[in-house]
């Protein structure tokens, strides 16, 4: 008997449910591969801290709708510093490959290294900051790639730092940057709506 689907249409039931999860998936695994260039690494984990406690229960949130387990601790009785960690082996081998893939990653790369002014009496100013400057390139790419124009990586100050690179969304993408982009950091998400 005949479901009633043809050649050609979308399959209706456990195939688009499967879908949905494969999609959630992958770009939960493409932001989190972008927001652990803030993180750091254990021999069997991946740490991510922050001094916002609602940005690691997130985080742990986000895993959690995928089946994936994370676990949440202060460092420190008087640093106000919070630490999401979860398994290595989630993104082992994982890479960064569609459009939509590569849009999270940005996302996750922005949560974790990238800046919006926070001065409401100051012109905003989106930007991203590394030491690793082949990561800043592969990021600028991936922006380009999807229409986002940016100005060029360059070092702020040499005396300061000469390892350290930066560079910033133009001003005529700042729209574009907040629909294709956005953030799901409570506090550079809320900058974004208010500013654009």
């Amino acid at each position: 008997m005949s479901n009633g689907n043809t050649e050609g249409t979308p399959p209706i039931g456990g195939d688009a449910v499967e879908t949905t999860r494969q999609r959630l998936l992958q770009t939960t695994k493409a932001y989190l591969l972008g927001a652990i260039h803030d993180g750091t690494e254990r021999k069997l984990t991946f740490r991510i801290s922050q001094k916002y406690k609602a940005y690691p229960f997130f985080i742990k949130k986000l895993l959690a709708k995928i089946g994936r387990k994370a676990w949440i601790y202060k460092e420190g009785k008087k640093r106000k510093v919070y630490i999401v960690e979860f398994s290595k082996a989630f993104l082992k081998g994982f890479k960064v490959n569609s459009l939509e893939e590569k849009k999270y990653y940005i996302r996750g790369y922005f949560d974790s290294e990238g800046g919006i002014t926070k001065n409401s009496k100051l012109r905003l100013y989106i930007y991203f900051a590394q030491k690793d400057r082949f990561d800043l390139e592969e990021v600028r790419n991936f922006l380009l790639e999807l229409g986002i124009f940016c100005g060029v990586i360059h070092n702020p100050s040499r005396k300061v730092d000469p390892n350290y690179w930066r560079f910033f969304i133009r001003a005529k993408s700042y729209k574009d940057f907040a629909k294709k982009i956005g953030s799901w950091h409570p506090i550079k998400s809320r900058l974004l709506r208010m500013k654009i």
